[in-house]
Parts: C-alpha cells; structure tokens; sequence
C-alpha cells in the first residue's frame, strides 16, 4: 500500500473499531462540525481516499442544490467548493446480491488474486481499479495490474453498476464458487476491522472466522429482495 493509503485507513479502522455507545453527541461531522449520532452516513474524499464521518445534508447522495446550500451557512466556502466541485462523494447504502452474481473459478484465476476474499472498487483519482485483501494488518492493496478486469466486466455486465469510489465488489470464495456482493465502501471497511480485531495466529483463527460468517450474514440479509 502507497503512504497516501496508509494514513486514511489507520484513521478508518480506528472509527470501525471503536465500541458502539450510542449517541454521540462529541462526535462531529467532518465537513461542517454538525452533531452527529452513533447512526450517520460517510463520504469518501477522493482526493486521498479517506472516508469521513457526514451528517444527513453532506452525505446526502449526489449533492443535491437544495441539501448544499442548507450546508453552506455552516460550512467555510472552501470546504462547499470542494463538495461541489466532486472532491466529496457520499457513500449509498445499497446492498446488492443476486444468486447469478458469481465468478468463475478460471476468470479469478485470471486476475491472479492470491486470497480467497478480496474486494474491488475504481478509484477516480488513480484512474483504474483497485484490489484489496482483508488481513490482520489491515487492508493490503494488490499492486498487480488486473489486467483481467475488462474482461471480467465483459463477461458479467452487472459489476458496471458499481459506482465509482463508493461502492465496491465483496468477493468470497465458499468452496469451490466466487460469490460477489455489490456493497458499499464503508462496509468493506467494516469487514477490514472486523477481522483485525479478531484474528490471532498464523490463520486468523475459529474467532476471525465465525466474524466473517456474520458479516456475510447481515449483508445477504441487506440485500434480501433484490
């Protein structure tokens, strides 16, 4: 992982792993200092990756005219250019899984990924698709060129439907199947802290993995009904 990526996910597994204690009312949102609850929204600025935590006007999805200028008597004028100009995107909350979202076992060998559960998301900034291994340091990002992806692409049309930045493609290895999820960026962080603060010995360990059994459990039940 480049230095630019080590500091904003330190700073994101630190949110992760802070235990629930409900209301917040210390807690500030990042881009105009508003109260925030325990439940609240996150955008990703793109310009270094970092997910920031958003009251319900800065995270409101697409930046609607309305929903900016109700922000911008709290926030400082640079701050709403940069909102404005893109820097910000929100994070959605759709979470998506069809039984037909797999891959196939000889196209993830294509794309000489290494581990077992990765996922996928395109970064504006670097222009290009990025890979990420959950682990017990965090999440290591691939630096082969997926030079596989626009076939992959090609050959499951639904992975278009990610939206750049925010959304990411979860993908779990069950035995011999790749199953995929669509799901958001923040979740996938989430699942990044979550076996950090579980995983001991070599392997992870019965706790890391029954963690990952649950995290998967909760997302197939986000996207029940799609």
């Amino acid at each position: 992982m480049t230095d630019a990526g080590v500091v904003p996910l330190v700073a994101t597994l630190r949110r992760l792993l802070s235990p629930p204690v409900g209301p917040r009312p210390g807690e500030r949102c990042e881009l105009c200092g508003a109260a925030l609850s325990e439940q609240h929204g996150h955008v990703v600025d793109i310009r270094t990756r970092r997910l920031l935590c958003a009251c319900g006007i800065c995270g409101t999805p697409g930046g609607p005219a309305s929903a900016v200028a109700s922000a911008r008597s709290r926030r400082s004028a640079p701050e709403v250019a940069a909102h404005q100009g893109g820097r910000y995107r929100a994070v959605p909350t759709r979470y998506l899984h069809l039984p037909s979202m797999k891959i196939a076992p000889a196209q993830w060998d294509a794309l000489a990924i290494p581990v077992d559960l990765a996922f996928f998301f395109f970064n504006s900034d670097l222009a290009r698709t990025v890979a990420c291994y959950p682990g017990p340091a965090g999440a290591a990002e691939s630096l082969l060129p997926l030079a596989a992806w626009p076939a992959l692409v090609d050959a499951n049309p639904w992975i278009q439907a990610l939206a750049p930045d925010v959304e990411a493609l979860l993908v779990r290895r069950i035995d011999e199947e790749y199953i995929c999820f669509l799901v958001p960026i923040d979740a996938c962080y989430e699942l990044v802290g979550r076996i950090r603060s579980e995983w001991t010995g070599l392997g992870g360990g019965d706790r890391v993995r029954r963690e990952i059994d649950q995290f998967f459990a909760t997302i197939l039940d986000k996207s029940a009904g799609t």
